[in-house]
């Protein structure tokens, strides 16, 4: 099945076309070689929780992304607020995919236990933040992706929660 993906940065500088968005295009390219899904949508928001949670759910409801990928604002800085308006638009947690990307930057830099990025089920969309820095979003995607393929078939229905 070819998955569709949206991809969502939270970045002031971005969003004012200061910053090149490195980070996306190191998601796409993991998206479309290890995944084999498709882009349905890419947008960058300013760090304001008003508009990240309103593109979150344009993407999960209007485009009908099984799987968007935010990239940015899990830090620790006052502007940092993705995983609030995640929080806010979810229905349900996933855990255990925070917990790995941590889990697996911890092996490479202390740092990684500052981010604060969710995971979390819209409907039959999961949402998954990444860090901001394209090396951060390549080790985060990577801790992870062996399991994507599951975890989107069982919430599109394509795939029952025991299967092998």
């Amino acid at each position: 099945m070819r998955w569709k993906v949206a991809i969502l940065t939270a970045s002031d500088k971005g969003s004012r076309g200061e910053r090149e968005d490195t980070s996306a295009q190191v998601i796409r390219e993991l998206v479309e070689e290890e995944l084999g899904g498709e882009i349905v949508d890419y947008r960058i928001v300013p760090d304001e929780q008003d508009e990240i949670m309103a593109a979150l759910i344009e993407m999960t409801d209007y485009f009908q992304a099984d799987l968007v990928l935010t990239t940015g604002g899990t830090g620790l800085a006052p502007r940092d607020v993705t995983p609030e308006a995640t929080l806010r638009v979810i229905d349900r947690m996933v855990p255990g995919i925070a917990e790995a990307m941590r889990m697996g930057a911890l092996q490479k830099t202390r740092r990684a236990m500052l981010s604060r990025g969710i995971c979390g089920i819209r409907g039959r969309s999961l949402i998954v933040n990444l860090p901001g820095s394209p090396k951060g979003v390549h080790e985060s995607l990577m801790a992870f992706m062996d399991q994507l393929p599951h975890a989107l078939g069982i919430l599109s229905g394509e795939l029952g929660e025991h299967t092998v």
